[in-house]
Order: structure tokens, then C-alpha cells, then sequence
């Protein structure tokens, strides 16, 4: 953490307290709050950590107000129009773009790891047919500490590495897997003649009935869905990581924390509740009715998909995923499918209505990969682990960064308490 020569005063009746403030490469300054209770004897407070800082990070960067997300310095548009994700991968968790050598091996390295352990296979008969994938990620994801234990020790730097490149390399099969075996079709294994975006649509697509060719305009776009949640800062899953990893936690049941974290539907359930909407609506003709409903304060209604709680101008990611989201409807047509017509009239309407503008409720990321996941042929279940699937990256750069941080200690937030105080206990029969 860099030096400061600034300081904020904090009084208290007589007493005053010097805090330290950091100023950091973007973003605002922050106060120095770690010596308060041990000079002060207090805390402070702040339900969601909206305005708490919890550790310092070189990894992303987010200006909510201008609409700025900075992975390693480099603009998320640059990154999704420019680069493909296995890049962006490499970018994440060594902090430098690559040299055309060190993408080449890095891309080797991942392709010939996706396979998992054939033991595996009955891990996931375990689970009932009807299980949410979400479920079934979950449990096998943390049941990999269980097969590869030679890469659970956190203080090797080398077992690492193995950790993170395995988790890169075989998230994508186990949330292909995932989704075949809700849908009661036997698993397709990975192919290393494919790139890491047409790998995970053939073990989704594909049956062994017959040749599955992937279309390279739907490749690309997963590749951009892939790039486009890679990270986002600290965000609940990824602060959930974070803490589990402050214990000392094995890097498979880290993941699998914020997985757990990442299902609930204010996160990583967003796209799906907004397809889940589309489908509310049902055809084009209804969507004056539910604008309506968005703006009346008594409708408990509300247009999801739109403005982002973060970005209060425009979401970065969305332009790029717009443009995907026009080229897969361009090639698969939206005429014989109702959803993808009403989500298109939905986002005409939506940005040619003053009342939407002014609130700054545009189309964001969850809208159109909604769209387009939708127009793939994923069921709304699968749109989470592909969520999931995404950030894998994220969580293991800032899993990495953390274990190297000499600053790291144990999370142990601190509460305002509000029950009783000392009481004696009363017998049963005097109740």
C-alpha cells in the first residue's frame, strides 16, 4: 500500500483521532479505519460494505458514474472487440497481455486440462435428473479437492498455478455436464482441436447421433459473454471467495463458495429472471401494458434487464453484447420466436421512452446475454453456471492476489447489536 501524508480527523466528545489517507491510481481517496477500535473503541457501520474498502487490489477497476470498467488498465470494450477470452484470462491472473509464445502455451496449457477425473461421472448420477445445474456445480466443484488433491496446498505457489489453470480448463465441462445431465444426455467430452468458447457449445450441443459443427458467429459470441463477466471488481461472489480464502480454504471450496454466492438471483440470477420476464410478457403487442406497469410506484413490476446498480450512466459491456446480441439474431432469424421478438420491441420501446432515459434505465449486460443465450437454445437454468463458468477467472486472480497480499488476515466483520443484554435464565416451570 503506497505512503500517504494525508489525514482525516475523526472527534469523538473530547477526543480526536488521526486516521491516514491512501489515494490510489483511480478511483476515490480511502480512510485508514483498521486502528479506530484499538484507539477509539469503536466501529463503524455499514450494511453491504457499500462504502468500505476491503482490501487493495491491481486487478479491476469500476467508475460507476462514467461508465469505465478497467481490467488491468485496458477498457472492457477494447478487451471484447480486440481479444477473445483465454487473452483476457491470461491478462487477469499474470497482470500483462501475452506474447504470441505465452498465449500459445498458456492456450495449450488449458485446452489439454479440460477433461475431469472419470471418476467424477459418478458424482454427478448422485444427483436427481431434476436438479437446478447450479445445484450440481456446486457440489462438484467442491468435491474436487477430493480428486486432485496435489494441488490443494494454498502455501505452494506451484500447486497454485495447477489449481488455477485446472479450474480455467475444466469449469466449462463440468457445467456442460451439468446441463446434459439435467436433460438426460449422455456427456460429450472436450476437444482439443477446438477453441475454449466452440469446446463448451459442442459438450452442450452435441450428440453422438451426429456431427454437431459449431457456427463461428455463435462461438464468438459465447467467447464475448466468456470475456465480458470475467471480473467485476468486488462484487458479492467475488468478496465471498475472498473470505472463504481469508480462512485458509482450499482453492475448489473457494470457487465453490462463490458459485453458491453467484446463484442468488439479485447476482448472477439476473439474465434469467430477465428472460423469465420476456416470457411474462409473452409478445410484442402486450409490452405497452408492462411499460405501463414499470412506471407505476404501486405495481410491484419492475423492467429487468434495465439500468445496473453500479453503472449509473451506461454499462460498458452492454454496447459490445449488443452487437452480438444483433449478430446471432441476424443469423438465426427472431421471426418463428416470440421471446427474442419481444425482447427486441422491448428495447426499442424502453430507449424511446423519455421516462426510461431520464432514470437511466438502459439495456445492461443481463439484458442481452439473456438474448442471446436464449437464442443459442440454453434454458434459463443454464444461464447462471454459464455466469459462473465466466467469472472462474476473476475469482481465482483475486483468490491468487489475495494469498500473495502479506496484509491478508482472517474476514471477521463487525456487528451493531441490537438484542438483549445480560439475562438470567428462567426454568420451565417458572415460564
Amino acid at each position: 500500500m503506497s505512503d500517504t501524508s494525508k489525514n482525516a480527523t475523526l472527534t469523538i466528545g473530547d477526543s480526536s483521532y488521526e486516521l491516514p489517507i491512501y489515494t490510489p491510481t483511480a478511483g476515490p481517496d480511502v480512510i485508514d479505519i483498521r486502528k479506530l477500535y484499538g484507539q477509539a473503541g469503536v466501529f463503524t457501520y455499514d450494511p453491504g460494505f457499500t462504502s468500505t474498502a476491503a482490501c487493495d487490489s491491481t486487478i479491476t477497476f469500476i467508475d460507476g458514474d462514467e461508465g469505465v470498467l478497467l481490467h488491468r488498465g485496458y477498457p472492457i470494450d477494447q478487451l471484447a472487440a480486440k481479444s477473445h477470452y483465454l487473452e483476457v484470462c491470461y491478462l487477469l491472473l499474470y497482470g500483462e497481455l501475452p506474447s504470441a509464445a505465452e498465449l500459445e502455451h498458456f492456450e495449450s496449457t488449458i485446452t489439454r486440462h479440460t477433461m475431469i477425473h472419470e471418476q467424477m461421472h459418478n458424482f454427478f448420477r448422485g444427483f436427481r435428473r431434476d436438479a437446478h445445474p447450479m445445484a450440481t456445480m456446486v457440489g462438484v466443484v467442491g468435491a474436487m479437492s477430493a480428486f486432485y488433491h496435489d494441488s490443494t496446498d494454498i502455501s505452494d505457489p506451484l500447486q497454485r498455478e495447477i489449481a488455477s489453470h485446472r479450474l480455467i480448463a475444466k469449469m466449462p465441462t463440468i457445467a456442460a455436464m451439468a446441463y446434459k445431465y439435467s436433460i438426460g444426455q449422455p456427456f460429450v467430452y472436450p476437444r482439443n482441436d477446438l477453441d475454449y468458447a466452440a469446446n463448451f457449445l459442442h459438450m452442450c450441443f452435441a450428440v453422438p447421433a451426429e456431427e454437431y459443427v459449431v457456427d463461428p458467429i455463435m462461438a464468438r459470441a459465447m467467447d464475448r459473454i466468456f470475456t465480458l463477466h470475467a471480473d467485476h471488481e468486488q462484487n458479492a461472489s467475488t468478496s465471498t471467495v475472498r473470505l472463504a480464502s481469508s480462512s485458509g480454504a482450499n482453492p475448489f471450496a473457494c470457487i465453490a463458495a462463490g458459485i453458491a454466492c453467484l446463484w442468488g438471483p439479485a447476482h448472477g440470477g439476473a439474465n434469467q429472471a430477465c428472460l423469465e420476464m420476456l416470457k411474462e410478457i409473452g409478445t410484442p403487442d402486450r409490452i405497452p401494458e408492462f411499460i405501463a406497469r414499470a412506471k407505476d410506484k404501486n405495481d410491484p413490476f419492475r423492467l429487468m434487464g434495465f439500468g445496473h446498480r453500479v453503472y449509473k450512466n451506461f454499462d460498458p459491456r452492454a454496447t459490445v453484447m449488443k452487437q452480438s446480441a444483433d449478430e446471432v439474431l441476424d443469423l438465426l432469424g427472431v421471426e418463428n420466436n416470440p421471446i427474442l421478438a419481444t425482447a427486441k420491441e422491448l428495447e426499442k420501446a424502453a430507449l424511446a421512452d423519455a421516462y426510461f432515459s431520464e432514470k437511466k434505465l438502459f439495456p445492461n449486460v443481463d439484458f442481452y446475454s439473456g438474448v442471446i443465450l436464449e437464442a443459442m437454445g440454453f434454458p434459463t437454468s443454464m444461464f447462471t453456471p454459464i455466469f459462473a463458468l465466466s467469472r472462474t477467472v476473476g475469482w481465482i486472480s483475486q483468490w491468487k492476489e489475495q494469498l500473495a497480499d502479506p496484509q491478508m488476515k482472517i474476514g471477521r466483520p463487525r456487528q451493531l447489536y441490537q438484542g438483549e443484554t445480560l439475562r438470567d435464565y428462567v426454568d420451565i416451570e417458572k415460564r
